[in-house]
């Protein structure tokens, strides 16, 4: 049997998502999602979308509620339950396992795989992502127990950043320190923004080589990236994903003064400004509420505080589409993304209102509309407007599938949506 199903791997500090992909037609052939991971009340939900045996019942959803201590008896459950559809860890059809890793650094410019040398580069990387990569390390070594002599690829969030020019990556402080200690900038979603830019470019009918992208993953965590003919000119995250635009948690771009004035004046530990700027601030720093349904809601009620929630949020989404005007020059379209972005369209309109001087106007009517493609993309720009405004729902998994089924099969990944 050849092997062309590769399983995709979504390792989080308490949770597990997984989905596994038929490649030779990109379609799925399982989801699932293990919740609370170490807690007594953990969570199991699996369903079959295409069964690999005669007793798979396709469609079937199921559910398991039991204490995982752990990522290992988590990925046991969830390979138990592919075993049972008929789409086990063993099975000859399986190519490789992708996992998702957050932070690789500027060494890692392209899908690896996984060695002990790969291991201790993210381990390396930890004190830089300590939210991410432990759960990822995790998750890929926990893998490699169930499934010995499988590769197991790591796709990393900061691969299409990597090419970003030294004049946009490095902050501007002594560069011996900044050397010493990683400090620069890496990026982060990028293998949304890597399969929204393409998928946008399909929009146009155009190659991705051909076009000028601003994309906004608007989600819980929020950025934006310039792409220049299909590379990554500029990204608003950072070091960590901490800068940039207004997020359900997280601040964004802030003085760093800020940190000092905290720790000095309000005696502050750095640990207290860091779960500040991380877990306490954004749009439920602003108004005690992340979820932009909620804030919607409040605003139509007339709530003062989340009607500034939201017009902080939306002014700091126009500066970055100006400004990652002036990087990119011309700009062919703006692409909306993830969960807020797809889904918001008061959000799309106010982020665009007034820009119509750059060539972006949205049309009403399109904008609340549900797409007529299978995946929901579309374009929301006014048949006037000189620069096309679209939504596209980002599809990640499918991303790190096709990178991972490229590199071990040794063919190039698809380039279109």
């Amino acid at each position: 049997m050849t092997a062309t199903r590769v399983l995709v791997l979504n390792s989080g500090s308490s949770s597990v998502k997984y989905q596994l992909l038929e490649m030779t037609d990109e379609s799925r052939l399982a989801v699932g999602l293990v919740e609370r991971i170490g807690e007594n009340q953990s969570r199991l939900t699996h369903v079959c979308l295409r069964r690999g045996s005669p007793v798979a019942s396709e469609g079937e959803r199921r559910e398991r509620v039991e204490e995982f201590a752990d990522h290992e008896a988590a990925l046991r459950a969830a390979a138990e339950e592919l075993a049972a559809d008929g789409l086990g860890l063993d099975s000859p059809g399986l190519a490789a396992i992708g996992h998702r890793v957050v932070h690789g650094g500027q060494w890692f410019t392209r899908p690896t795989l996984v060695d002990d040398d790969v291991l201790a580069e993210i381990r390396r990387l930890v004190p830089v992502a300590p939210l991410h990569n432990p759960a990822n390390l995790t998750g890929i070594t926990t893998a490699q127990t169930l499934s010995p002599g499988l590769p197991q690829v790591a796709v990393f969030d900061t691969t299409f950043h990597t090419t970003m020019p030294e004049h946009a990556a490095r902050y501007a402080i002594d560069v011996g320190t900044a050397d010493e200690h990683r400090v620069r900038r890496y990026g982060f979603h990028g293998t949304s923004h890597a399969y929204v830019s393409r998928r946008t470019a399909e929009l146009l009918g155009k190659d991705p080589s051909e076009v000028n992208v601003i994309v906004l993953h608007l989600g819980n965590g929020a950025s934006v990236s310039a792409v220049e003919g299909g590379r990554c000119v500029d990204t608003s995250m950072g070091l960590t994903p901490l800068e940039g635009l207004v997020m359900g948690t997280r601040s964004g771009d802030l003085d760093p003064a800020v940190v000092f004035h905290l720790v000095r004046v309000a005696g502050m530990t750095v640990d207290e400004v860091d779960e500040l700027l991380n877990k306490r601030s954004g749009l439920v720093g602003l108004c005690g509420d992340n979820d932009m349904r909620e804030i919607r809601r409040r605003i139509e009620e007339g709530d003062e505080r989340a009607q500034l929630a939201f017009d902080i949020y939306i002014h700091r989404i126009k500066k970055y589409i100006g400004a990652y005007y002036a990087v990119l020059g011309r700009v062919d379209a703006v692409a909306f993304t993830a969960g807020v972005g797809e889904n918001s369209p008061p959000v799309r309109e106010a982020a665009l209102a007034g820009l119509e001087g750059l060539g972006l106007a949205v049309d009403p009517a399109a904008n609340e509309a549900e797409g007529p493609a299978a995946d929901g993309a579309r374009l929301i720009s006014s048949r006037d407007a000189r620069v096309a405004a679209a939504v596209v729902p980002t599809d990640e998994e499918l991303e790190i599938a096709r990178q991972t089924y490229a590199l071990v099969t040794g063919r190039e990944p698809r380039q279109t949506g």
